[in-house]
């Protein structure tokens, strides 16, 4: 626009320049009208007859009147083909240098005037009354902190010679050390976070429960934290500082939320050398059913950064308000496909009564268990071992719910309420459908033959959960 703005300049001042040299070769000379006689003689001449000043007069008055109405007329013609864009055309004066100049007058104006109208995308995607990105950043930041875990390892030095018998060798600890994000909830020093930042049970690795929990605040003040209660199934946990005074994160309606949103996040990715990082962007999904560690789970979708150490920070609406606690981030384990932007959160609004339930009890109450650990029986294994295809029980909690109905191990679970199953997430799906009390019909195989058991369930409390290897959920 400003190239074109300038070379219509350019062709104004050479128009100009044309007109004026067009203008100054029209001269207007006066000469005289003398009458010589070649014999040099003077010829007198014969004196005129003198007109009346009467007609002279009246012809002057006629002339002048004559000019008024032309000049007049003019000026009025000249003012209806300036207001109308149609007749500077007809007459010409479309290609002129001042029409040219008003044109581009007004097309920069209107351009202007649709530049100030035009949004950015955080302004499209923040609601209405919303406060600033940098606003909102620090409403929420006193609230961020950082959460430092510690395991106890244990394993076998298998170094020995295996030659000389020797294959028990030494057992070994050591101390391994996970960081994550934190979000303070009250004044009195409740903090909440992931459960798998303070308890690990992950595919490669299955720490339990961590031995010590530390808790740095955004002025870089540490606490030692206690563990108030933590639900796998919904990678929530809680836990307390002893401390007063802080200031909490203003918590907002996750139900209230709508895809295309803009939404931020913050944490700590990969450690604490980067505290309180933010990124920004939108709600991409909302209530995503994703299956985590076998445990199906509803999320908030976002294309906001979530990288490892952000575990249980706050994503943040265009208020400041906390509506998700952020969990996970999708990654490609087994293509070579290049995956971003596919962050995800726990609505708030689901995790209030599971944080209340943790704070009340230490754990949640209403979840029903077996008190089995299993691991899926595929057909290729079926058949090579001549099982039934389904999921093989691998421990029975004593006194548990399996335990009290008479399950075995080594049974085999291939039916719930009727319907067959073939995995240990198809027995959790059925299972989650009712509450602790009651009762369900597990279909068993044992030794070739199937039979029905009626199971009641019991109650998921703290402390519960037994472990296993990577294959062995706990129902």
């Amino acid at each position: 626009m400003d190239n074109f703005q300038n070379n219509n300049n350019l062709n104004n001042n050479e128009n100009g320049q044309e007109q004026n040299n067009t203008q100054s070769s029209f001269s207007y000379d006066y000469a005289k009208n003398d009458t010589i006689n070649t014999s040099g003689t003077v010829v007198e001449e014969k004196p005129k007859k003198k007109k009346k000043k009467k007609k002279v007069f009246t012809r002057v008055i006629a002339f002048a009147v004559c000019a008024a109405v032309i000049s007049a007329g003019s000026i009025s013609a000249y003012r209806y083909i300036d207001d109308n864009f149609s007749f500077e055309n007809f007459f010409g004066r479309g290609t002129s240098d001042s029409s040219e100049a008003d044109l581009s007058s007004k097309e920069a104006s209107k351009t202007n005037s649709n530049a100030s109208n035009e949004k950015s995308l955080i302004e499209l995607a923040s609601r209405e009354d919303s406060l600033s990105v940098p606003d909102a950043v620090s409403k929420v930041m006193p609230a961020v902190v950082g959460i430092s875990s510690e395991f106890q390892v244990s394993g076998q030095n298998n170094s020995s010679n295996w030659f000389f018998g020797n294959y028990g060798g030494q057992t070994n600890t050591q101390v391994a050390t996970a960081t994550g994000t934190g979000i303070v909830m009250t004044s009195e020093g409740y903090i909440i976070t992931n459960a798998h930042v303070i308890y690990d049970t992950g595919t490669d690795t299955n720490y339990g429960k961590a031995t010590g929990v530390s808790v740095l605040m955004s002025d870089k003040t540490e606490y030692e934290a206690t563990i108030i209660g933590y639900d796998t199934d919904t990678d929530i946990a809680v836990l307390k500082i002893d401390a007063s005074g802080l200031t909490p994160a203003e918590f907002g309606n996750s139900d209230d939320l709508q895809v295309g949103e803009l939404v931020l996040a913050i944490g700590n990715p990969l450690g604490f050398e980067l505290f309180g990082s933010v990124t920004s962007g939108i709600v991409s999904a909302l209530n995503r059913e994703i299956n985590i560690n076998d445990k199906k789970m509803s999320l908030i979708q976002t294309d906001a950064a979530i990288n490892s150490g952000n575990s249980g920070g706050p994503l943040v609406n265009s208020y400041g308000q906390v509506i998700g606690i952020n969990s996970a981030k999708m990654t490609s384990t087994y293509s070579s496909a290049s995956v971003e932007g596919l962050g995800f959160a726990i609505p708030i609004t689901q995790a209030k009564t599971i944080i209340d339930d943790l704070i009340n009890y230490g754990y949640v109450k209403g979840r029903p268990q077996l008190g089995i650990t299993c691991i899926d029986v595929d057909e290729t294994t079926a058949n090579l071992y001549n099982m039934s295809v389904g999921a093989y029980v691998r421990s029975v909690t004593p006194n548990g719910a399996a335990d009290l109905a008479g399950i075995q191990e080594g049974d085999i679970i291939i039916g719930v309420n009727g319907t067959a199953v073939s995995t240990t997430e198809e027995i959790n799906e059925k299972k989650n459908e009712f509450k602790a009390g009651d009762t369900i019909t597990l279909t068993i195989s044992r030794n070739g033959k199937d039979t029905d058991v009626q199971v009641t369930l019991q109650e998921v409390t703290q402390g519960d959960t037994l472990f296993g290897d990577q294959e062995a959920v706990e129902n």
